[in-house]
């Protein structure tokens, strides 16, 4: 048995700031979008890499607030991409912890993405 990748499912409130951030910002492209009817919540499937995310507007789909750690090859070429878009709501750092070198992101719903260089 073999188990594959969880896809952790986070909570939104707005598709036009989840695009801004996910897509704009993190260089997310959007697999697929899904809405029962026109006029319902939002549920889709952003990928970059092999990290793939689903963002939900849907009422008890995630909890604000939720925190992620993703292992990245290059942090410093994550943070220097990130930065050079001098995204007006962030400007991400990369601070030393007892397990690697980490950047932190929140998205504009609470939701805060650790991206994580480990130590050799």
């Amino acid at each position: 048995m073999q188990l594959s990748a969880a896809i952790p499912i986070l909570r939104s409130f707005s598709e036009a700031k989840a695009k801004e951030f996910y897509v704009d910002f993190l260089g997310f492209e959007i697999a697929w979008e899904h809405r029962f009817e026109p006029d319902t919540p939002l549920y889709m499937e952003l990928r970059r890499g092999a990290l793939t995310l689903h963002l939900s507007e849907h009422h008890g789909d995630g909890s604000p607030g939720m925190a992620l750690m993703v292992h990245v090859d290059d942090l410093d070429a994550l943070h220097a991409e990130l930065n050079a878009k001098q995204y007006r709501h962030m400007r991400p750092g990369i601070e030393e912890r007892d397990w690697g070198r980490e950047m932190t992101v929140w998205d504009p719903f609470g939701n805060r993405i650790r991206f994580t260089a480990l130590s050799a």
